[in-house]
């Protein structure tokens, strides 16, 4: 399997560079500033916690604002990743390369995991705004959700969990990114490479470990973005999302 990932890569590299660059642009594409900016003629890293972010939009600037921002964020994680299944799908393979089902999809989904790497990266360091940009959440979120279902929804709740006890959105997203790595071990490992699963061509430990410590860097990277809010989280400081009261 080594061997022919290195054979393939030797000729396809130039398509996964090409990929990364279409991810990163793509995700430099800052919808929270460019929302804010249409609505209240602002820089939303002005603004709140300065985050050009969902939850920012959402304090600072309004519910609608703040939806398009989630769902346009959304999808261009979603079409970061889709570009990538695309390339392996079309792209002709090397003569004499054995491509099974399972090596296949093992091609599949690291160039996903690199597709939206790089657009989170570029969420969060955009080449349009000065490479200030936000954290990412949403971004991974749809990486996530494309990649794999159950790889999201192991996430997902888990963020749901946090929140529900906690009420504290980055808190949740923080343990969310410590819970990509294990999650993606879970899946890939249990649902994947066992072959008692039903799997002619079960996945190699390889395959579960490479990809399992790419989920795990980008849910660091995520983690390491939101500092600031573990400083405000251990002080006791950090806001949490409540319901406003109405005034009788």
């Amino acid at each position: 399997m080594n061997q022919s990932l290195i054979f393939y890569l030797q000729n396809y590299w130039w398509c996964i560079i090409l990929l990364a660059i279409f991810s990163y642009i793509l995700g430099s594409i800052n919808f929270a500033v460019l929302f804010t900016r249409i609505v209240k003629k602002q820089d939303i890293r002005t603004l709140g916690s300065g985050n050009a972010g969902f939850t920012n939009v959402l304090r600072c600037v309004g519910v609608f604002p703040a939806v398009m921002t989630f769902v346009f964020d959304f999808l261009k994680a979603v079409i970061s990743v889709l570009a990538a299944r695309l390339l392996i799908y079309y792209l002709p393979y090397t003569e004499g390369l054995k491509f099974g089902e399972a090596l296949k999809t093992e091609y599949m989904y690291y160039t996903m995991l690199i597709a939206g790497l790089f657009c989170v990266v570029g969420h969060s360091f955009p080449v349009f705004f000065n490479f200030k940009g936000g954290k990412g959440v949403v971004t991974t979120a749809a990486m996530m959700a494309v990649i794999d279902w159950r790889f999201f929804l192991f996430v997902l709740g888990t963020f749901l969990i946090v929140f529900a006890f906690s009420r504290i959105i980055s808190l949740s997203s923080i343990i969310a990114g410590i819970m990509m790595g294990p999650s993606n071990f879970i899946v890939t490992y249990f649902f994947m490479a066992e072959p008692s699963h039903g799997s002619d061509q079960p996945h190699s430990l390889t395959f579960v470990l490479v990809t399992t410590i790419l989920a795990a860097l980008i849910g660091l990277f995520a983690i390491i973005k939101h500092k600031d809010n573990i400083k405000r989280i251990l002080k006791g400081e950090e806001k949490k999302i409540t319901a406003k009261k109405k005034e009788s």
